[in-house]
Formats: C-alpha cells, structure tokens, sequence
C-alpha cells in the first residue's frame, strides 16, 4: 500500500486530483484540498456542481475515475486500489437521519460498534450524555423530535470514533432556529472528538458560520477555497460574489486604466480600451447620502461621488430595510440596505454613494 510523504504535520484527509466522469459527463474535475485534525472544511456550491460526488468517493461508495485520496497520509484510493468504506475510518452524515426505525436508541447508537458489550455500554453513554439524549437511551426514533433524532445521528456516527467524518447537507431538514442550536452543538462535539469533517452544502450562511475552510464548487470544479473571511471579501468572480449575496452591478467601459460611472471615475487597470467592466457592490456598502437629500452630488473622500436614485420599493426585512432605487442616469436599479426601520414612499428621490474600498470590478459578462 503506497504512502504519502510522512509528516508531523500531515493532513488528515488529502486529496489530489480527484476526477468522477459518467460516460461523456465530466462531474468532478480535478479537485484537490485538504483537511487538518480537528478542523471544518466546506464543499460549498450550487446543486449539480459535484460537491456530493466528491463525497461519496472519499466515502468509498463512488469509484473516482482518477486521483488519489489520503488518510494520515496513507493511501485510501488510487489509480490500482481502493479500500472498502468499512476500511477508511471515515463517518457519514445524511439530511435524512437514516436511523432504523426498528432499534431502539442506544441499539441505533451501538450498531456497528465492536468490543465487548461493557465497552460497548459505555461508548453509547458517554455519547448520549454528551448530545443530551441520556434520558432516551430506550427509545425509539419516531419518540423523538427532528433535533433529537439529528443527535442521534450524531452519536451514531461519532461512536466508532472516525478519524473523518463526512456531511452532507445534515441540517437542511431542520427549521432555522432550531438548525443554528444544533450546528453549534454538533461543531462543539466534533471538536472535542478532534475529527476532521467535510461538510456539503448549497447554503453559503450554513458555510460561514461552520466552516474554518470552504471550497466553493462551481461544474465540477473548485474555483475558490480560502477562510470564511478571505472567501467573502476577495471573491475570485462576479458569480462567487454573487452566491454569497445580493449584488449591484454598475456598468462602464475601461478607457486608458479608468472607467466612467455616475458615481465618479474607477480604477480599472489590466483592462483594453474599449472593454465592457462591471463594477460591483453588496447593498450594504451602498450609502443613502441624507445629509444631501434634495441638494445635489458631493464627493467626499471615502465614498466618491453621490448619484441620484429614485425609491421604487422599501420593504422591512427585520433587522434592516431593504429599498430598491431607479438609477436616473440609466434606469438601472441598485438596492441598499439601511439599519432599522427606513421606508421613503415610492418616488422619493435620494443621493446615493459607494463604499469604494468595497467595490469589485470584473469583466462584463459576454453574450452567448
């Protein structure tokens, strides 16, 4: 059986140029990325994009067309072998539980265990006390909430002690208040099991808050991967900007290194005269100017020069509005989040400015 280099510092999951094709189809295409002990990486993207593929190859359920996955640095798969998922030491996590319904809890929890029944006995309850599921050690799932059989899942999962454990889209089947409780719980438990985990997901709030990684996939192929903050504020494309929020998208054309906007004059080097750019913002970082409501543009130093916008819808979302401007200059609209309560009446007219430290050019996209 082949090896990576040994390190001390090793990976506890590696994988090289992992590619799955389906006849003609290519589904994964040449991803590689890393999992440290302990830590939490994101296979983060759109349905479709090849995220579930990759983990059902390193699960072992899904033979790769090529590539190499490693666990501690040895050889799980590769070109002229591949170990038995029952060999990789690796968990699983499903959106639906996947408990037997005929198994009572601690029998859920113990299944697949070996050693001895006293060895056994004690694995189930150290996890159940831990989940805070001692009181259901004699019950069977259909007692439990959808919470609680998540927590079962969790132990079950946790109680061969992985070294991997691998989740796909464990949450999605929980309602939002209740999902946060028991992310934030089961990050904690794994944590403490010191397990490296892989978790898929279509939601990019689910990927920030869990991820220590994320791997953001878009055809089969991983077109950024950072930290939760790298990700988020240098995205590579106006797509990995756009998936992560709302955008606005201002359009001009590069002449000479600069680009003309109703909000000043851009920087846009790298760009041939003549080219289509757009220039892009979250709507957070786009500023109604009350100060100059009715008075007309004022550059300032920070935010450039004001352009005027006509309020065609304001809707309160909770913690912000949300209100939706008709550009004058274009007819173009851009939305602006505003903390609290705002909600001008249809046809107000404001001066709006940009956070140009938080602005992202791009190339514009071409026609098909």
């Amino acid at each position: 059986m082949s090896k990576a280099t040994p390190s001390d510092t090793a990976p506890r999951l590696e994988v090289r140029n992992l590619t799955r094709r389906f006849g003609d189809r290519l589904v994964v295409d040449d991803v590689s990325f890393s999992v440290a002990p302990g830590e939490v990486a994101c296979l983060l993207g759109p349905s479709g994009c090849g995220k579930s593929t990759t983990l059902r190859m390193i699960a072992g359920v899904d033979r790769q067309s090529s590539g190499e996955i490693f666990v501690d640095g040895e050889m799980i798969c590769g070109p002229s072998m591949s170990l038995p998922p029952e060999a990789r030491h690796i968990g699983l996590m499903f959106q639906d539980f996947a408990l037997f319904p005929h198994l009572s809890v601690s029998q859920n929890v113990s299944f697949g265990l070996t050693g001895s029944l006293a060895e056994k006995q004690a694995r189930v309850a150290e996890l159940l006390e831990k989940v805070g599921l001692s009181w259901a050690v004699d019950q069977y799932p259909h007692h439990l909430s959808g919470g609680e059989q998540q927590r079962v899942a969790l132990a079950r999962a946790l109680a061969p002690r992985p070294r991997i454990m691998l989740m796909d889209e464990p949450f999605s089947g929980l309602d939002n208040r209740l999902r946060d409780d028991i992310r934030d719980e089961t990050l904690a438990l794994l944590k403490e099991e010191g397990t490296a985990v892989v978790l898929v997901t279509h939601e990019p709030e689910e990927a920030l808050r869990m991820g220590q990684q994320i791997a953001l996939m878009r055809e089969g192929r991983i077109v950024q991967s950072g930290t939760p903050y790298n990700i988020y504020n240098a995205p590579v494309d106006r797509e990995a900007m756009a998936f992560f929020s709302d955008i606005n998208v201002i359009r001009g054309v590069s002449q000479g290194a600069l680009t003309d906007t109703p909000f000043g004059q851009f920087l846009t080097p790298g760009y041939e005269d003549g080219t289509e750019v757009d220039i892009v913002i979250r709507p957070q970082h786009l500023h109604l100017d009350f100060d100059r409501a009715g008075k007309g543009p004022k550059p300032t130093a920070s935010h450039g020069q004001a352009a005027a916008g006509v309020v065609k819808r304001a809707r309160f979302m909770g913690k912000e509005s949300l209100v939706e401007f008709e550009m004058e200059h274009d007819g173009s609209i851009l939305k602006a989040t505003v903390p609290n309560v705002f909600l001008p009446p249809e046809g107000t007219r404001q001066w709006l400015t940009l956070r140009r430290n938080r602005c992202f050019v791009f190339p514009a996209p071409q026609a098909a």
